[in-house]
């Protein structure tokens, strides 16, 4: 009898699990792609009209960064980007002939001109900005229709660097300007294929001028006066908790 991998079995962002948010066990299959080399995890496609295995259900990612501990979030968080990856690379980017997948690599191969196709990430940086000692800036984008208000970010540009980043993304959204940044920590984050790289920066100058097409509202709130944040398990959420926890400390 053939040992069992453990599956993370994705339609786009949707993961499937059972009713204890439980990863399923199978046999493998030729084109199931390992999440780390020589070990039984594995990721799957469940293709468009594939029937959901009895005890089972489509889970968007998302819901489960708050259920499950952040070891978990990551390897999903690799398989679904693995997955994607693939999806995205099957005919090759220098001369369009279908590639192959790699026997010992994460690499998609052009069997015509034997161009590798790698998986990438999108660098971006989350800032967290302080003003004096009990205020941070907060923005709600004009894309979410919640209340929730969260921390200015953005893609990193090609020729900057991460500073140049967090500086230019603040000017465009809210019109300040920032001193003192500093790195702060980093998480990957699958949607679809991010780095999300963590800085805390202080006000420096300007007043809040609204980027409208992206941000809808930006303030300076005092720490014991926050809106809604983003939830547990983001970034973001961290970010803030770290600013409150250090507030307390000092």
């Amino acid at each position: 009898m053939s040992q069992l991998s453990l599956a993370y079995i994705f339609q786009h962002q949707k993961l499937l699990v059972d009713e204890n948010f439980q990863l399923p066990k199978v046999e493998k299959l030729a084109s199931d792609l390992p999440i780390h080399h020589n070990d039984r995890v594995i990721a799957r496609d469940l293709l468009e009209g594939e029937s959901i295995p009895e005890g089972y259900q489509l889970i968007p990612i998302r819901e489960l960064i708050q259920s499950w501990s952040t070891t978990d979030f990551l390897q999903a968080s690799r398989a679904v980007q693995l997955l994607e990856w693939r999806r995205n690379h099957k005919f090759c980017s220098h001369c369009g002939h279908p590639t192959d997948i790699h026997t010992k690599e994460y690499a998609m191969v052009c069997p015509a001109c034997a161009y590798h196709q790698y998986p990438r990430v999108q660098p971006c940086i989350i800032t967290i900005i302080t003003r004096g000692h009990d205020e941070v800036l907060l923005a709600k984008s004009a894309h979410n229709k919640s209340n929730m208000y969260g921390l200015i970010a953005g893609f990193v540009e090609v020729g900057e660097t991460l500073e140049e980043a967090v500086q230019r993304e603040t000017l465009e959204e809210v019109g300040l300007k920032l001193k003192n940044i500093r790195y702060m920590s980093s998480q990957p984050w699958p949607f679809p294929s991010n780095l999300m790289i963590a800085f805390h920066a202080e006000y420096d100058s300007g007043e809040i001028e609204l980027q409208l097409e992206e941000i809808s509202d930006a303030q300076f709130f005092k720490f014991d006066q926050l809106p809604e944040i983003p939830f547990k398990g983001s970034i973001a959420h961290a970010m803030i908790m770290q600013m409150i926890e250090n507030k307390k400390a000092s």
